[in-house]
């Protein structure tokens, strides 16, 4: 099994977004100590619950502190930008932490509409109806010249380009180009099974990758034993239901708020609940998980309020694997 985390860079009540961004980089030092593979971060806009918002430069920050973990976005919603600024960000990542970065990419806006709209140039809303193009373009220049243009600095390590996917089209897209996938169990709302089906049915070999590469991201949460795991995640459930508008709530106000301590863990309808319990119960979820998806390779999203019982959290996972 290969396990990998996605961070979002919650907020925790009581902590400042400094305080966050130091704690996805303690956490990422930890990460690396207990055999994890990848460390991606995230990009949200315009969310207090969130203080991730430019993942290039929390990955530079993250690189820096670690020496041998993979370090990536998770990802970049290239809609909003230039391909060729993305291919010169991810080169110069790539000349500072050789064979290290990651570039996962997606389609969302990762934010509201006042932020898309604040992203985008000339104040226009925010579409993703050229996402393909952009894919390919960003391509092109991390491949090297385009016509007269180059994406320096020249002769870096190229990134893998990793496709983030919530359903059918990116999938479909990320085996068409021969890229790898990061599929979005933890927000989908379609049938994960069949878009993970349509992008090993879609595969086309490329210059990055000869056969299909899947990860799954899960959100999950571990402690010493089921009881502790179900009244940690009852912040992560609150967090949610009040739809990431504020930061993450302490245990006490979670349950004051009406979360449920048995769960469900996730109370969007429609979306697989978090996978939450002691070392052993998350495990073999996750290989069950594992087995619906025909993959080895599982990305954890774990958010509770407290900082020593996340990084706990992922620490019991890696050793029960």
């Amino acid at each position: 099994m290969q396990l990998s985390i996605l961070d979002q860079t919650p907020v925790p009540s009581g902590t400042s977004p400094q305080g966050a961004i130091a704690n996805s980089i303690d956490l990422a030092k930890q990460a690396e100590s207990f055999g994890y593979q990848r460390y991606w971060v995230a990009e949200h806009h315009n969310k207090h619950g969130y203080a991730g918002a430019a993942p290039e430069i929390l990955i530079g920050a993250i690189a820096a502190a670690t020496s041998r973990i993979r370090v990536g976005s998770g990802g970049v919603m290239l809609s909003h930008y230039s391909p060729f600024k993305v291919a010169e960000v991810f080169h110069m990542l790539s000349a500072l932490y050789p064979g290290r970065i990651d570039l996962g990419i997606g389609r969302a806006p990762g934010g509201d509409a006042e932020a898309a709209a604040a992203l985008a140039r000339g104040g226009s809303s925010f579409t993703n109806d050229h996402y393909n193009t952009l894919v390919d373009e960003l391509q092109s220049y991390l491949d090297g010249p385009v016509g007269s243009v180059h994406a320096s600095p020249l002769d870096t390590t190229k990134p893998p380009i990793w496709l983030l996917a919530s359903g059918l089209g990116s999938a479909s897209l990320a085996g068409q180009l021969g890229l790898p996938l990061a599929w979005a169990h933890f927000i989908s709302g379609v049938d994960g099974q069949t878009a993970v089906d349509a992008y090993r049915q879609a595969f086309t070999p490329s210059a990055q990758l000869d056969e299909p590469q899947v990860t799954i991201a899960v959100s999950a949460l571990a402690a010493e034993n089921d009881a502790d795991a179900n009244l940690l995640a009852t912040s992560i459930q609150q967090f949610k239901r009040n739809g990431f508008k504020g930061p993450v709530p302490t245990i006490d106000d979670a349950l004051k708020q009406g979360a449920l301590v048995e769960g469900p863990h996730e109370p969007r309808v429609g979306v697989a609940p978090a996978v939450v319990g002691s070392a052993e119960t998350v495990v073999s979820q996750l290989d069950a998980l594992c087995s619906k998806y025909d993959t080895d390779d599982v990305t954890i999203v774990g958010i509770c309020h407290d900082h020593d019982a996340r990084v706990r959290s992922h620490e019991l996972i890696a050793n029960a694997f």
